[in-house]
């Protein structure tokens, strides 16, 4: 690769990702407002559920970002809300993608299909589980401390900060991801690197469910972009979202000593990810 060829791939990298700045900043900025205003009601629907716990779960955690998933983990740890009803937010939850996807108009229609298909895994998975699983006993703890575990909030910046600062880690991420991918497409062609991500293969969802475990946003644009390039089907983008819980894996290890307990609840989350993932690539979705 030479070095002209390098420097068009940087420089088309950075005016891909500068043409969402605006638009990343106003999406964060209204999921803030959410956040900040709403947070106490959204905690005690989630946590008075009961019975409607899988359906409340996943309803709230399709909303962009990793929020609920944090928020489902803390009260999961403390015994407030089942297993079913935390794999059902985590589930639904897709991080990043649907901002990424948002940032490109011609993608509307994927976005609507892509939230309405994981909002209904969640719900028949979170049932199901919760049919076979009850949940463990303990004090009820609050969405408040969403704040101390996200570690971007501080009680007097308003949304304004944490908006920023979403927005910059957001772009840094969409930076190296876009460039990997123009880089690798450049280096190995497009159909090679089809063939690493074993594209028309019945097996791409269990590559795409495994990549969606890694607790970072970036896994979660990783595979959107995946998607937007063609590399993987519909059918693993939702595989590989449905496991993106993001930073709500790292709290539930964190706040729940039930170690097997958390290794059984990744462990479920990747399998209904996978049947989700394989159920779909034969549906003409």
């Amino acid at each position: 690769m030479t070095l002209a060829l390098f420097i068009d791939i940087v420089k088309d990298t950075l005016l891909d990702c500068a043409k969402l700045i605006p638009f990343l900043f106003f999406a964060f900025l209204l999921l803030e407002a959410l956040e900040h205003h709403a947070s106490e009601k959204i905690n005690n629907a989630l946590a008075s559920s009961g019975k409607a716990g899988p359906l409340v779960g996943s309803l709230l955690g399709c909303i962009p970002q990793c929020g609920f998933s944090v928020f489902s983990a803390n009260l999961f740890s403390n015994g407030v809300i089942g297993i079913g009803t935390l794999l059902a937010v985590y589930l639904s939850t897709s991080d990043e993608a649907v901002i990424i996807m948002l940032s490109h108009p011609d993608r509307k229609l994927d976005i609507l299909k892509l939230l309405a298909v994981k909002v209904i895994i969640g719900i028949v998975f979170g049932y199901l589980i919760n049919l076979i699983f009850r949940k463990h006993p303990g004090p009820e703890k609050h969405i408040e401390d969403h704040c101390k575990d996200c570690g971007c909030h501080d009680e007097h910046g308003g949304i304004f900060k944490p908006a920023l600062h979403h927005t910059f880690k957001t772009l840094v991420f969409l930076v190296i991801i876009v460039f990997i991918l123009n880089f690798a497409v450049e280096l190995l062609g497009i159909e090679r690197l089809e063939k690493l991500m074993l594209t028309n293969s019945v097996l791409q969802p269990f590559v795409a469910a495994l990549i969606g475990l890694i607790p970072n946003c970036a896994a979660s644009i990783f595979i959107t972009e995946l998607y937007i390039d063609g590399v993987i089907s519909f059918a693993s983008v939702v595989a590989g979202l449905c496991t993106g819980a993001g930073a709500g894996l790292i709290v539930m290890f964190r706040e729940n000593h039930h170690i097997k307990e958390n290794f059984k609840v990744v462990g479920l989350l990747y399998a209904c990810a996978v049947i989700s993932g394989l159920a779909l690539s034969f549906l003409p979705i």
